[in-house]
């Protein structure tokens, strides 16, 4: 089945205002920068978000999250966008901090129909207990807190040790990029863009890719292949111009005295 749709604004045509979103990406590396421009010119909003992070305050989500199109975001990492951070304190925002495994292995067990999983990651805290800051009113007061979550006791080979029930996530899309893709939604990721990308790509009911690279079915060896093309609805063949257009989170020099 050819899964190619020509342009990123047709793969995003049917995003409804309300959607939930997986996105790939780690830090700047590997998001699906594309698509997220598309619904930006979309008009898209509404939109819950999960993803190890939220950008920066002038690309990937950041752009969304700059205009107000998102109400939700569900992550790991925030840390490097100052908006985020404010529309987060004044109310505007509803945010679910998760830990990063944690928040990689609920996007692995939606995509593989695992309904929740116990995990050590969390017990003890606030995590597991409730009372996490999920959404600020504007004069700063928490309205709504993380709930408590179920807690129980196996037996492993340290003995009895207490594990928290984390449940897994299924998003309405999935948003990746990847370094080459086929016809029929073959993915293969590059370095850190491996990350979250194949498991972002897992938990969308409907998965769109953009590739950097689009080759023949048969043209990657099976061997190579890092997400299967039954995780992938709709592939998007990037320009040359957009396959280039990459942006470095943070930029670190040496003087050269340093470097003496």
């Amino acid at each position: 089945m050819d899964k190619v749709v020509r342009t990123a604004a047709e793969a995003v045509a049917d995003v409804p205002d309300g959607a939930t979103l997986t996105v790939g990406g780690f830090g700047l590396c590997g998001i699906p920068s594309v698509l997220i421009q598309a619904l930006l010119d979309a008009g898209t909003r509404d939109l819950e978000v999960v993803s190890n992070n939220a950008g920066v305050d002038d690309w990937g989500l950041g752009l969304l999250l700059g205009a107000g199109r998102l109400r939700r975001v569900v992550a790991s990492y925030v840390g490097e966008n100052k908006e985020f951070a404010r529309q987060y304190l004044s109310g505007e925002l509803e945010v679910e901090l998760t830990p990063q495994g944690t928040l990689a292995e609920r996007m692995r067990a939606g995509g593989s129909g695992i309904a929740a999983f116990y995990t050590r990651t969390g017990v003890g805290t606030q995590v597991a207990d409730g009372g996490l800051p999920w959404r600020y009113d504007a004069a700063g007061n928490v309205v709504k807190h993380s709930p408590a979550k179920p807690v129980m006791t196996f037996e492993t080979h340290d003995g009895e040790q207490e594990f928290v029930l984390e449940e897994a996530i299924v998003a309405d899309f999935g948003l990746v990029r990847a370094a080459k893709g086929d016809r029929h939604g073959n993915l293969v990721f590059r370095d850190s863009a491996r990350n979250f990308n194949p498991l972002a790509a897992m938990a969308g009911r409907v998965t769109i890719a953009e590739v950097e690279e689009l080759v023949e079915p048969g043209e990657i060896d099976p061997n190579d292949v890092h997400l299967p093309g039954v995780y992938v609805q709709r592939v998007v063949p990037l320009t040359p111009e957009q396959a280039a257009d990459k942006r470095i989170e943070k930029r670190t020099v040496r003087s050269v005295d340093q470097e003496a």
